[in-house]
């Protein structure tokens, strides 16, 4: 057999999976088919839940370039598998994106001629070198709505790709916006298939068998067989409405799930569109009909968007609220045509992040268009159906990533061990069967039993209460979950990070003040805007003119900040009409002048004309082009052409460190740094303004086409806005909240670092103690390695910077004050670019600065995504809490998700807060807690249920007893069942403490709970078993008189004394009537409600259990039946339940043995296996073993301080902790190389 080197799919990527190839085997596929036979399907089964074995069972392992059958394997911890079909197709070539042939192309009379065929097509290597016209087989693979396709040249499956890859500017301009002939349309659609995001719902019978075929459904299936064969009928068929129930109700949820995100896509899924073909010519068509590459026409009154384009011609206004949860339009601008502009760059490569403002995102609405009167707004295809950004997204939603949890993992290692006791108990069975000389098929049936006794079928329906009533608590509170499983996650967050504009701090800015400059110096700080002295200025009209700004129904509509700034200046807006663009060749500019009463400076013109005073009093200033914000490159800037003046002007807005790196060096004062700091450290937000007087030959036609680095260069720096962005009310008291509760916060912003310290130190994420370290990195470049060096940002006392680097001594354990309490801790600041160049150049660095990080400013989008991932490597359970389209990637890859946009942007995260602010966030922890624990509570009571059963069933196997299927009915549906559901209700404990639940089930504390539970439950029923035997009036088997009013010497009394008349055959088959079996009976139900009580743990995470009414009602309720129906018999009772009526004394005893039960499992609970109560005297004390909590934030030894099995609570060496995180601060005081020497660099 052939040996393949190990391929991969998406490689270096976080969808990388390990790839094999595969065919059928005939031999190998008819000896498993023999097998199933053999076994009665269960092979088959089995081959099913595992496809790993499914497939090298059946098939041979070839070369993929021979394969049928792929095997996908995902590389991380999960090792996911996944079989998949190769499948093969028919297409005039090889290539997707092949150009035409020369003829078939129409190049527009306004474009620069480009050649036929661009080396950039080729270089994708998606497949072949060049097209081939002939009929060509493709092989192509589909996985979760992606495909990949065969490329010969490297022996690999391939990411099918479009125009968002690889492919030039010029080109997009060029050949691509020329029109798309409608037989290279065919040929595209064989490759990427309908233009759709197409959620299938599943039919009811195909979810109904996925769900059947679940390992523990089959389980419960087998266990009805097996109890109808032991004639169990009541008991079987109540499991089974139990079941269907369960399924139906999993079905319910599972199909509306997939209804509402099949109806959330499906209004962009079929609209009609105009698509230029070339040559002026145009055709409507359905959306579901465009592929990459043809150019869509968007009408003047809007459109929804069904695909992903790049605008090449006009501008749109967009409303993106639909995919990213800003409400605000954005302005969209044509692709900038490198072949046609002044200091154009030939070779930029289209890239959707790089050129967003310039793409149309499917789902999003164009609400208002911009055009020439001689071309309408064209927009080239470059992604559809599930590639465009709105497909990545539902793809998310369809295909979650596996979330690592030692909960579910852990569940089912303790479903093996009760298995393993089971196993046990089967032998046991076997072996005394065989001595009783019982026949062989009850021997089968009596050992099978045992195994569906020790594995309870309620168990999901119980594990998944807690997180349903969790929900609808959090439903209540205005929290929505799209994924609650995650919700018990959230109760093991010991670390969240929150975005600061519109999360801690309002949406809203004022403008506080501003700084003009004159002859490269500032003039004093001014805060009226409107003066009317300054309405001429070109300070103001860089206010007035930078932005993106637009009119829809009367409104302006823009950024937050834009409108404040515009408002501020109290000019007007006005912009052209439909008609009146139409009427020009030009595009018409939006126009802004300030309002009739400002403007007016020209004095009277007394017998002047009239018209020529007006024209002269006049001041407007029309916009003429944009250059969008970008966050990449922290501005923005605008071209405008005053009225009566020739020349035109930039002017441009930013971060003021870009701004003035932009402005030649003479107009920036010589005391920016200082001033620009001095504004910052108040936390205010200030923005830069800088404006230019292009020359003469940059006219009005160029200006659309030419290069943004062209007109930001070489400006005049005019001054400083200062904006103040106030914190809202709750994000002090919330961020003190988690801090006591020993949660980490961090912050992770796009502003600017001193302002976003600012605001850490104002909302306390920065105590006043706490000293900030600034941490620089510089790349590589002029052949020096990469460096990294640490500074003081301030003192603690006044915030006075101090610009001399030193060295850093830092110490991860402080000293400590005599109250425990911490002297000094240091908090790292660093910046995007600091981040980046780390995490490429210093990667053994990395974990050591994110343990003590507290402030991530000028972050890009992908970069929060990449610290969450960074967290979560050190084993950080990690919040994010955002509300804009910047966080939508850190908030899906977050172990919790939170956004505070109640747009259908917060599909995006798990979670969905409609307060607006973060106090979502402990209530989220809290509920996340008290599920969790819940979660704990829950199994462990279905354990122990099933082992009380498990010990009950073989104590009775003993004496060829049983209990009866009235007993099993009762204790399974009427006990457990409403134990299991009631005790889930308990409300999360009012106030978060510093203290997480447990995650593992494999933990000393569960361990030994659930050890000395069944040790205590075999010691009574054992107890109870052999005392029955010793009383004197005891016989075994069925008794054949009623001892109900024996007399404490044992005597039987004269008068009515009763038989009971059992015939001969009934003597053969009764082996439940019984003093055996009454006796366990009763006492192996108060069992169940003694360690349901037991394991009900109230606070700190949960209500205390007297607060839950109805789990409190349901066990007094079966205390008072039991004690009831034992203390006083009636046959009817007896006759249901086959009791046999025991004598008054045994009654009494047997009641002694019950209350002792219940007493010794609270006591061994509370005082034994739980530590809450040493934990709650000493809440902020660290294990002694352990030394002191961390100095820098970090949550190192809060989590297992008071924990038995942590740190050496049992009196031997302390072990080492698992999570990396711990592990890190305790190694990093004995590391003689931390903190490295300033400006310290090293080779990448």
């Amino acid at each position: 057999m052939e040996r393949t080197e190990r391929r991969y799919l998406n490689a270096e990527s976080e969808d990388e999976m390990v790839v094999w190839g595969y065919r059928p085997c005939w031999w190998r596929m008819g000896l498993v088919g023999l097998g199933t036979l053999c076994s009665g399907g269960l092979l088959l089964l089995f081959l099913y839940w595992v496809p790993r074995w499914s497939i090298k069972c059946t098939c041979r392992l070839v070369s993929l370039r021979e394969a049928s059958v792929l095997l996908l394997q995902t590389t991380d911890e999960f090792r996911t598998c996944y079989r998949v079909r190769v499948r093969s197709m028919e297409a005039p070539g090889h290539d997707p994106l092949a150009a035409p042939h020369p003829g078939d192309w129409k190049e527009p009379a306004c474009s620069p001629p480009t050649p036929v065929i661009q080396r950039a097509e080729y270089e994708k290597d998606l497949l072949t070198k060049a097209p081939d016209p002939g009929e060509v087989q493709i092989r192509y693979v589909d996985h979760q709505e992606v495909r990949y396709v065969w490329s010969p040249q490297r022996q690999e499956f391939r990411r099918l790709t479009a125009l968002d890859q690889g492919v030039p500017c010029s080109d997009i301009h060029g050949r691509h916006a020329a029109g798309l002939p409608a037989r290279h349309q065919e040929q595209r659609k064989l490759f990427y298939g309908e233009n759709q995001i197409d959620v299938k719902v599943p039919s009811i019978p195909h979810l109904l068998v996925k769900e059947v075929l679940n390992p523990f459904h089959v389980f419960q299936t087998f266990s009805v067989i097996l109890w109808s064969c032991n004639e169990y009928y009541q008991y079987a068929t109540a499991i089974v409405i139990m079941s269907l129930l369960s399924i139906c109700i999993s079905l319910y949820f599972i199909r509306k799930q997939y209804t509402l995100l099949h109806d959330m896509v499906a209004a962009h899924n079929v609209v009609r569109v105009k698509v230029y073909r070339g040559n002026g010519v145009s055709e409507e068509m359905f959306s579901t009909d465009l592929v990459p590459g043809d150019v869509v026409l968007i009408p003047i009154g809007g459109m929804l968007m069904p695909c992903d384009a790049v605008l090449v011609t006009g501008t749109c206004v967009v409303n993106e609220s639909l995919l990213t949860g800003e409400s605000v339009p954005v302005m969209k601008t044509s692709l900038p045509e490198p072949g046609r502009g002044m200091g154009a760059a030939p070779e930029e490569v289209y890239s959707v992040e790089a050129h967003k403002r310039h793409t149309l995102f499917c789902g999003t609405a164009v609400v208002q268009t911009r055009f020439y009167s001689s071309e309408p707004v064209k927009a080239v295809v470059v992604r559809t159906g599930f590639y465009t950004s709105k497909g990545q997204l539902v793809c998310s939603i369809l295909f979650p990533k596996a979330a690592d949890f030692k909960l579910y993992r852990d569940a089912y290692r303790f479903l093996l061990g009760l298995v393993a006791v089971a196993a046990v108990g089967m032998v046991y069975s076997i072996v005394h069967s065989c001595q009783m000389g019982e026949d062989v098929g009850t021997i089968i049936v009596k050992t099978l039993d045992i195994i569906t006794i020790t594995v309870p079928p309620a168990l999901p329906a119980a594990m998944t209460a807690g997180i349903i009533y969790a929900q609808q608590r959090l439903r209540k509170q205005r929290i929505y979950s799209i994924n609650p499983q995650r919700i018990n996650m959230c109760g093991q967050l010991n670390l969240v990070c929150f975005d600061k504009t519109g999360t801690l701090t309002e949406d809203g800015l004022d403008v506080s003040g501003f700084l003009r400059v004159h002859e490269g110096r500032f003039l004093s700080l001014e805060r009226d805007v409107s003066t009317p002295s300054l309405v001429r200025s070109s300070f103001i009209a860089a206010m007035a003119t930078c932005h993106s700004l637009t009119n829809i129904d009367g409104k302006l509509s823009g950024d937050p900040l834009d409108c404040k700034m515009f408002e501020a200046t109290g000019w007007v807006l006005e912009e052209p009409t439909a008609e009146e663009t139409a009427l020009h060749d030009q595009i018409m500019p939006t126009v802004v002048r300030p309002a009739a009463s400002a403007a007016s400076a020209t004095p009277s013109c007394g017998d002047a004309d009239m018209e020529l005073q007006e024209l002269m009093n006049s001041y407007e200033i029309g916009i003429v082009s944009q250059f969008p914000f970008s966050s990449a490159l922290q501005r923005m800037s605008v071209v405008t052409s005053n009225l009566g003046q020739r020349r035109l002007v930039a002017f441009m807005k930013g971060a003021p460190e870009t701004v003035a790196g932009l402005c030649k060096k003479e107009t920036v004062p010589d005391d920016f740094s200082p001033v620009l700091e001095k504004f910052t450290r108040q936390g205010l937000r200030v923005i830069a303004l800088a404006r230019r007087k292009l020359e003469a030959k940059i006219t009005w036609h160029k200006v659309q086409t030419i290069n943004r680095s062209v007109i930001e260069a070489n400006m005049e720096f005019l001054g400083l806005i200062m904006m103040q962005n106030k914190l809202k009310p709750r994000s002090i008291p919330v961020i003190r909240e988690l801090q006591s509760a020993h949660i980490r916060t961090v912050m992770v912003t796009g502003d600017n670092m001193l302002t976003a310290l600012s605001v850490a130190r104002e909302c306390g994420m920065i105590p006043p103690h706490g000293k900030v370290v600034i941490t620089e990195a510089v790349p590589p470049r002029d052949g020096q390695v990469a460096t990294i060096s640490w500074q003081y940002a301030d003192d603690t006392a006044g915030w006075v910077a101090t610009h001399d680097t030193k060295d850093i001594q830092i110490k991860v354990e402080d000293d400590t004050s005599k109250d425990g309490l911490l002297d000094t801790c240091y908090h790292f600041a660093m910046s995007g670019k600091t981040f980046h160049v780390i995490t490429e150049h210093f990667p053994d660095l990395l974990p050591k600065l994110l343990l003590c990080g507290t402030v991530y400013a000028r972050m890009a989008p992908d970069q929060k995504t990449q610290l969450v991932e960074e967290f979560q490597k050190v084993d950080y359970y990690v919040g994010m809490c955002g509300d804009g389209a910047n966080d939508c990637g850190a908030l899906r890859r977050a172990h919790a998700g939170i956004s505070l946009s109640e747009l259908e942007a917060s599909v995006a995260s798990p979670f969905t807060s409609k307060t607006p602010d973060i106090s979502c966030v402990p209530v989220l922890i809290r509920e996340g807690r008290t599920a969790l624990v819940t979660s704990f509570c829950v199994f462990k009571f279905m354990a122990m249920y099933s082992l009380i059963q498990y010990l009950s069933v073989l104590l009775l196997y003993s004496i060829e007893g049983n209990l009866g299927d009235s007993q099993f009915l009762f204790i399974d549906l009427a006990i457990i069942m409403s134990v299991m559901f009631t005790m889930s209700l308990n409300p999360s404990w009012k106030e978060l403490v510093p203290r997480r639940p447990l995650t593992s089930l494999i933990s000393v504390p569960v361990l030994l709970s659930m050890i000395l539970q069944t040790l205590l439950t075999l010691a009574f029923q054992l107890t109870a078993f052999l005392l029955v035997k010793e009383q004197p009036w005891y016989e075994s088997g069925t008794p054949t008189a009623n001892v109900c009013r024996v007399n404490w010497t044992g005597e039987l009394p004269d008068a009515g004394f009763a038989t009971h008349n059992i015939t001969g055959e009934d003597e053969e088959e009764d082996y439940i009537t019984n003093y055996e079996n009454t006796t366990i009976f009763f006492v192996s139900c108060c069992q169940y409600l003694a360690v349901a009580f037991a394991f009900s743990k109230g606070k700190p995470f949960r209500q205390p259990v007297y607060r839950n009414y109805f789990f409190m009602s349901c066990i007094l309720f079966f205390y008072g039946f039991f004690g009831l129906i034992m203390m006083y018999p009636t046959d009817v009772v007896d006759d249901f339940f086959e009791l046999v009526c025991v004598p008054f004394d045994w009654r009494m005893k047997m009641l002694l043995l019950i209350v002792a039960n219940l007493i010794l499992s609270i006591l061994v609970e509370n005082f034994i296996c739980d530590y809450d109560g040493w934990w709650l005297r000493f809440p902020c004390t660290p294990s002694p073993r352990e030394g002191p909590v961390s100095d820098m934030g970090t949550q190192v030894d809060v989590d297992s301080a008071g924990r038995p099995g942590a740190g050496g609570e049992w009196g031997g060496p302390a072990k080492p902790p698992k999570d990396q995180y711990k592990l890190l601060a305790r190694e990093l005081p004995l590391d003689p190389d931390w903190p490295l020497p300033p400006w310290t660099g090293r080779r990448s």
